[in-house]
């Protein structure tokens, strides 16, 4: 789970374009929306899209995405369910 984790941080990173958030910066726990990262609406699109092309996954409804975008643990957790790939 931790290689996950880390690998969904680098991937956040990149995605989202974050040049100057270290993946040491990102704790698991952290908040990714408001105060913790900081990431918005579109963020959330374009995490929505990660979880599809890299995982298999497809959230039909986006209030779902709050409760997995919740944190990179969250996440995690929901990708090593519900994976495809």
């Amino acid at each position: 789970m931790s290689e996950l984790k880390q690998e969904l941080k680098e991937k956040i990173i990149e995605q989202l374009n974050l040049e100057d958030v270290a993946i040491e910066e990102i704790k698991d726990t952290d908040p990714l929306f408001g105060e913790g990262l900081g990431l918005d609406s579109i963020d959330a699109l374009e995490l929505i899209v990660m979880l599809d092309k890299d995982y298999g996954i497809k959230l039909a409804d986006p209030k779902e995405g709050k409760k997995i975008f919740e944190s990179v643990e969250t996440m995690a957790g929901y990708i090593a369910e519900h994976r495809s790939r």
